[in-house]
């Protein structure tokens, strides 16, 4: 057990620096087995912070007790008068022994003090409110190894009630013990009441099931990437979205997923192992140093951002009340500005990709300054080539209004949703820009409506239709005869054009032409016979493939 607390206290020091949450960090613990056990340590010593420190003040155990260091302090006092007591021998338990009188007195008259019995009672008001904050056990059907019905026959066969009837968002936090229902936001998502443990349920295990927060579910849903697409997650680690993209997509297409850490690239691998993701690619790479015009990622049409945040909106982390920055200390003020500025950094990056056609950006971030404001920044950098779209029409929890278009991007809380703290945007490319309009959501694992080449030959055809048009407008402002057909039909175009005006002006003319379009420009006779031959086999094979279509 020595190794048990030496191991909180760590986790303990490395939270107290920024160094990281109390759940990563007891994830990348390897020395432990029972993470579930450490994790509960450490948040509960951590929770009563505040009473501990005023304890090892009126005791001076710091000072009686050299050797011992603050962090294991709080872990020790804290089991001790708190927790399930001591459990732990050796010279850990010498120095509680010798100071329980005056630790007990110490409490005793703390109590005093503050007029009341209990110990929850001596915790700040912020941390009793958090205390009261519970949110159902959300569980995602891993659709890549089984099915949501055959889950649901699990759960009904082995002691759990399927409660069919409709109900809202709070009244989902009031289920009866024994019992869970289907979500009605988010496909293969089922809720069971706060508290329910399933780490060691054998659909777990077998990766059958992912516990998920449900608001952590949004993003991949959002971002919805047909089967067959080529899809980005920024900031991927430990793997959750990760996953639910691959099934969204039936496992079937390529999901880049970076990571700077080559720990949480570790856990993420032995998660997507689990879940039994095969389209994955890890990349233990930072995602800003990724060349948007890497051939590699030329096909990437779907981001998800989800970069490091505060975590403000985590129920189990102490600063979620706290979510109005004014009421921080200026180390926590300057930590959030600066991971504002980090998230900037990464959305910009994911929306230069010059292919991308969607892009999520997620946070469990409560403080505007890391959701709102992040979006807004990026959106006036790049509100020519994308638009915020409305994510979640249903969902009744809108973004704040920090500017005019916030109400697209959704919000959840505990007190707004019953979920975890979380953010959402969906930014979506224009369709002026030549994209194609993105499908609606119907559900899991949408197939495409159309193979990738005929999206190509229709986008083409779009461009050399404006083309044409852009092109006859200029030829009138210069003076300019243009010979052309503006049928859609290419083979009937003229190749070339005339100009009465002057050598140097039909130089421009024809430069303006080239950089319009490569298929209005001067070719010589054998280039133009060539093209002639294709765009007519083109037209023939179109023909074929509707009337194949027809016949069908």
């Amino acid at each position: 057990m020595a190794e048990f607390y030496l191991s909180a206290a760590r986790i303990i020091e490395k939270v107290l620096q920024k160094k990281g949450t109390p759940k990563a960090l007891v994830i990348e613990n390897s020395r432990i087995r029972n993470k579930k056990k450490l994790y509960a340590l450490v948040c509960e010593a951590m929770k009563y912070k505040s009473v501990t420190d005023k304890l090892l003040e009126d005791t001076k155990l710091l000072s009686t007790e050299k050797q011992l260091k603050y962090p294991m302090a709080l872990v020790l006092v804290f089991d001790f008068l708190f927790g399930l007591g001591l459990q732990v021998g050796g010279q850990l338990k010498q120095v509680i022994n010798r100071n329980k009188t005056s630790l007990k007195a110490a409490l005793a008259r703390l109590k005093v003090r503050a007029k009341v019995v209990n110990n929850e009672d001596l915790l700040p008001p912020n941390i009793q409110e958090q205390q009261e904050m519970q949110i159902p056990r959300y569980v995602r059907v891993n659709t890549v190894r089984t099915s949501t019905d055959e889950v649901m026959t699990w759960f009904s066969e082995n002691g759990f009630k399927l409660q069919r009837r409709k109900r809202d968002i709070v009244d989902s936090i009031q289920m009866a013990s024994g019992t869970f229902s289907v979500d009605e936001h988010i496909p293969n998502v089922l809720v069971f009441p706060p508290g329910t443990d399933l780490h060691d349920n054998i659909l777990y295990k077998e990766g059958k099931i992912i516990l998920q927060d449900k608001a952590s579910c949004f993003p991949a849903f959002v971002l919805n990437p047909p089967a067959g697409s080529d899809v980005m997650d920024a900031c991927a680690a430990p793997g959750n979205k990760t996953s639910h993209l691959a099934a969204i997509m039936d496992n079937k297409g390529q999901i880049f997923a970076f990571d700077i850490s080559e720990k949480r690239i570790s856990t993420m691998k032995k998660l997507l192992h689990r879940a039994g993701e095969k389209i994955v690619e890890t990349k233990h790479h930072d995602f800003l140093k990724t060349d948007p015009s890497d051939p590699v990622y030329t096909n990437v049409q779907y981001i998800l951002v989800d970069p490091s945040c505060s975590g403000s909106g985590m129920i189990n982390r102490l600063d979620y009340v706290t979510s109005d920055i004014d009421n921080m200390d200026a180390k926590e003020k300057q930590r959030v500005y600066s991971l504002a500025r980090f998230q900037v950094k990464v959305l910009s990056h994911a929306l230069s990709f010059p292919n991308v056609k969607k892009v999520v950006y997620s946070t469990c971030s409560l403080h505007s300054i890391e959701n709102e404001v992040v979006v807004m920044k990026c959106l006036e950098k790049f509100h020519e080539k994308f638009e915020l779209k409305k994510a979640l029409p249903d969902w009744p929890h809108r973004g704040h209004a920090v500017f005019p278009e916030a109400s697209n991007c959704v919000r959840a809380s505990p007190k707004e949703g019953s979920t975890s703290g979380f953010f959402l945007a969906l930014f979506e490319a224009r369709n002026s820009t030549g994209t194609v309009e993105v499908a609606n959501h119907k559900g899991n694992g949408i197939q495409r409506d159309i193979n990738h080449n005929e999206m190509i030959s229709r986008l083409r055809k779009k461009q050399d239709v404006s083309s044409v048009n852009t092109k006859e407008s200029h030829a009138e402002e210069r003076g300019d005869r243009i010979t052309t057909n503006t049928e859609i039909d290419s083979t009937k175009r003229k190749r070339q054009c005339t100009t009465d005006t002057g050598e140097k002006v039909q130089g421009i003319a024809q430069k303006k032409r080239i950089k319009l379009t490569r298929t209005h420009r001067k070719c010589s006779n054998k280039e133009f016979e060539n093209r002639k031959k294709l765009l007519a086999k083109r037209k023939l094979k179109k023909e074929r493939l509707q009337k194949r279509r027809l016949e069908q």
